[in-house]
């Protein structure tokens, strides 16, 4: 009898993991699985839960079947016998990471010139070892094989976080050979659609566009229910705003809003008009009011801007992931970039930015992040990830805060907030666990050890070393 009892107990256990992870997982994602089990418990954890609340000491946390079942004081709650029992003492839990800036190449500069090179099979990976459960490609240069990386990822055939896919970057001819351009008269309600019936999700325009096509491209993915995000220069944030953008990329640093006598529909170079505005410049204000007033959420993207001065050259501290040629170049660059006039005003604008980002926040505005990993190289998937959250807290936001900007917010941009985004009761088990305590030492970061992603715990560290020496290439 006892034996029977056990055989029932065990395909009911069976039955109830096939629930929870939706799918078998194939022979290339399991070796990265540290945990799978149908009820995990953490125990005497720190947690910060992702809604802004105050950091929670000594918790215990309990999810089955992938969702969040209870959180309470250390001993309050019930958990059952049959659990997969985790210490968390002195450890930390913060939600899965909430990503709307992210790309899956890695971008390569040659003699002035800029090329993408996908990294299909790592940066997936370095994405979800970083600590992020979803993401947004904000502009494919290989959109097909972005939407099969999700498919696969979603199969179980893949190790990577949920991927939102935008369309390839929308623009009349630009500098970048890569990017997909609008070429005379053809239309763009087809181009679109195309795209949006092979399942990208969100729409990316690009710097050299006219204010004409961005009109147009609103209207068509509106009526398509699909979100528009830009990183613009030849129309400014006021005039996209009117139109009826819906996200603006790299906060305030691609804005020509203040650039005197700009040309119509023609894109020029904003920085040094904004390293000349006063924090508090009136025309400032009213284009973040205007923003609010108009609900645009602004992505902040500060890796891909920072400086190189007493800084690493692999952001997050990357370099091992870098294949050895390319972490020789990028040590080449570092080494002839630091201690420079153009690096000291780097830092100006780099700083001044914080402040402006910090004021919108204040006003009320809607900022998600994410890392942009393109720019000079030193900004790649994962670690960069890691990196963005000390560099929210160095632009003055509080550990909640900064927390809260990673995740709950992406999560309220992509419409998933009822699912995803906090460590909430009822939410799906998207989860971090790090070594140390976040709220006290926000390096604790890079001590990830397990990322859950819809209940299933993948080994970080484990991931990351798969990869070692392979960025650039694979």
């Amino acid at each position: 009898m006892k034996d029977s009892t056990l055989i029932l107990f065990t395909l009911i256990l069976l039955m109830v993991q096939q629930s929870i992870f939706g799918q078998e997982l194939s022979g290339k994602v399991t070796p990265y699985v540290a945990i799978q089990d149908a009820a995990v418990a953490i125990k005497n954890v720190t947690i910060i839960d992702g809604t802004g609340g105050a950091v929670k000491y000594n918790q215990d946390l309990l999810f089955l079947e992938n969702k969040i079942t209870a959180i309470g004081n250390h001993g309050a709650i019930a958990i059952p016998e049959n659990a997969k029992i985790i210490d968390g003492t002195g450890k930390t839990v913060i939600p899965g990471l909430i990503m709307l800036h992210e790309h899956l190449f890695y971008g390569k500069p040659y003699d002035g010139h800029y090329q993408g090179r996908h990294m299909t099979n790592t940066f997936p990976q370095m994405y979800l070892a970083g600590g992020v459960t979803t993401m947004r490609t904000a502009g494919s240069l290989e959109a097909n094989t972005d939407l099969n990386i999700k498919n696969l990822i979603e199969q179980g055939n893949m190790v990577g976080p949920t991927i939102d896919v935008s369309t390839p970057h929308v623009e009349r001819l630009g500098f970048i050979p890569q990017l997909q351009s609008l070429y005379g008269d053809e239309s763009i309600e087809n181009w679109l659609n195309y795209w949006f019936d092979k399942g990208i999700t969100s729409v990316k325009v690009y710097n050299n566009i006219t204010k004409e096509d961005l009109s147009e491209i609103i209207k068509i993915s509106h009526k398509r229910n699909v979100k528009v995000t830009g990183h613009l220069c030849s129309i400014t944030y006021r005039e996209a705003a009117e139109m009826g953008i819906d996200n603006l990329e790299h906060s305030f640093m691609a804005s020509t809003d203040f650039v005197a006598d700009k040309p119509e529909n023609k894109c020029v170079y904003g920085e040094p008009s904004l390293d000349a505005l006063d924090d508090n410049d009136p025309k400032l204000i009213a284009l973040m009011q205007f923003l609010i007033d108009k609900d645009v959420t602004l992505t902040y993207t500060p890796t891909v801007f920072e400086p190189f001065t007493n800084r690493e050259v692999i952001l997050g501290g990357g370099s091992t992931a870098l294949a050895p040629y390319l972490l020789e170049q990028m040590q080449t660059m570092y080494n002839q970039q630091i201690n420079t006039k153009r690096d000291s005003l780097s830092l100006i604008g780099f700083k001044k930015e914080m402040k402006r980002v910090l004021k919108f926040h204040t006003m009320g505005g809607k900022i998600t992040v994410g890392t942009d990993p393109t720019g000079s190289g030193k900004t790649i998937a994962g670690y960069a990830n890691q990196r963005l959250i000390e560099l929210l807290m160095e632009t003055g936001f509080s550990i909640e805060e900064t927390i809260k900007l990673a995740s709950l917010n992406g999560a309220a941009y992509l419409g998933i907030e009822t699912k995803t985004g906090t460590v909430e009761v009822g939410k799906e088990a998207d989860l971090v666990l790090l070594n140390g305590d976040l709220s006290n030492d926000v390096s604790k970061i890079r001590n990830m050890e397990l990322v859950f992603k819809n209940g299933v715990g993948f080994d970080s560290k484990k991931i990351f070393d798969a990869v070692k020496g392979k960025v650039g290439l694979y």
